[in-house]
């Protein structure tokens, strides 16, 4: 009888263990209209912190406090629209999100510009420079690939910078769906800068823009923690997620970023809501962070400025884009991790959470690297390269296209690992 009490107690603990109905109510509401993509011009990053805190509050944790911080960021949430002239005259409109997207450290541009075309297969850099002081090409708008101007930045420089070349400004060509990035946002550069797919700019002679820029300094964001405690305070584990997201581009679209990162916001939050139940061994720490996007703002904040000694961080989980569904897990470990990775592995494959764990290198894509740089022991976790993932920093990571296959494998290695640690 005894045996059998045990078995269906550990069978209760696991039944129980992962939440997801509070998971997909989560994820929804942080994806929702509400919270406009979870920016800055229109507060949404703000909102959904708050909501954060009510829900963390709500599952009964032991703390909750709010870590303000400061950061500079450029925005784009008012007048978003372009056209193009194609060789017979007709105009055509270009929709924001789908055909085109702002660099993020691009100022705004008004008004219309011939459109130089970069020849790749013959580029000669001299050439260009010549082609572009011809009269026919006063004031355009200099149109390649984006990869090649990754490739020949140095020359691709000088053409948004004021001064160094007579162009207006650049379209970067990159295939649908059309990406929108903000790690740069904190500066501006001279000319602006347009995302295009090579479909919406193929044949088009000249451009017609008016897009609104705003530029927010010293902007007040915020970071919330929660802590459970543990029966042990001299050491802790600490779970991260970034809940900030790409805001807006115009006054109409948002990003909704349900994979990114409402997934992994709503997977640590479950995994609080469990520990409530079930009180650890050692303090726990969620750390929703914001900021993420724009450069890792949150993290390095709460690095520079933390509210336990990092040195007592037994390990910490960054749960980042787990919206997805492919069977192998992607991961990423500091140096000092590296000593209980094998423990992942083993656990993994003992119950196959998944088929395998792919460790990258360590980089700095997101909140993990600020602590291993830190000589944190942490994991850095995203579930990369499924069906999800294809609308990475686009409009289509919404509601609409959130999977939720890796959620509960996460949910059950991390808890898990915190167990046999």
């Amino acid at each position: 009888m005894k045996k059998l009490l045990i078995v269906l107690l550990a069978f209760g603990l696991q039944a129980n263990a992962q939440d997801m109905a509070l998971y997909k109510k989560v994820v929804k509401e942080l994806s929702s209209a509400k919270y406009q993509g979870r920016g800055y011009a229109k507060g949404g990053a703000n909102k959904a912190g708050k909501f954060l805190e009510k829900e963390y509050r709500e599952a009964g944790v032991d703390e909750v406090t709010l870590q303000p911080f400061k950061l500079d960021v450029q925005t784009f949430a008012g007048k978003m629209e372009a056209r193009g002239m194609m060789a017979d005259g007709r105009w055509k409109k270009l929709v924001p999100g789908v055909d085109f997207s702002m660099r993020e450290y691009s100022p705004g541009v008004k008004g219309e510009f011939p459109v130089y075309h970069v020849d790749t297969l013959n580029f000669d850099a001299d050439k260009m420079f010549a082609d572009l002081a011809k009269p026919e090409y006063q004031n355009c708008l200099v149109a390649c690939e984006f990869w090649f101007t990754y490739k020949h930045r140095e020359v691709f420089s000088r053409l948004q910078k004021a001064g160094d070349a007579p162009n207006a400004g650049l379209i970067y060509t990159w295939p649908a769906p059309i990406k929108f990035f903000k790690a740069y946002a904190s500066r501006v550069v001279d000319k602006p800068i347009i995302w295009v797919t090579p479909e919406a700019i193929k044949g088009v002679q000249r451009v017609r823009l008016d897009v609104d820029a705003k530029f927010l300094k010293d902007y007040e964001c915020f970071n919330v923690i929660s802590k459970i405690e543990g029966m042990r305070h001299d050491s802790c584990y600490v779970f991260t997620a970034h809940y900030d997201h790409l805001g807006n581009l115009g006054k109409k679209v948002f990003y909704a970023g349900a994979n990114d990162n409402a997934s992994g916001s709503a997977c640590i939050l479950t995994i609080a809501a469990y520990y409530v139940k079930h009180r650890p061994q050692f303090d726990l720490y969620f750390l929703a962070l914001s900021g993420e996007d724009t450069n890792l703002n949150g993290s390095n904040w709460f690095v520079k400025n933390p509210i336990m000694p990092l040195e007592r961080i037994k390990y910490l989980f960054n749960i980042d884009m787990i919206g997805d569904n492919n069977p192998v897990q992607y991961c990423e470990v500091s140096d000092e991790g590296m000593k209980a990775f094998p423990l992942f592995e083993k656990i993994n494959a003992e119950k196959h959470y998944f088929k395998s764990l792919n460790r990258g290198k360590l980089a700095a894509n997101s909140d993990h690297y600020p602590f291993a740089m830190q000589h944190v022991p942490c994991i850095f976790f995203e579930n990369e390269n499924g069906d999800a993932f294809q609308y990475y920093h686009t409009i289509y990571d919404n509601w609409q296209h959130a999977v939720f296959d890796s959620y509960e494998p996460t949910f059950k290695l991390v808890r898990d690992f915190v167990e046999y640690y």
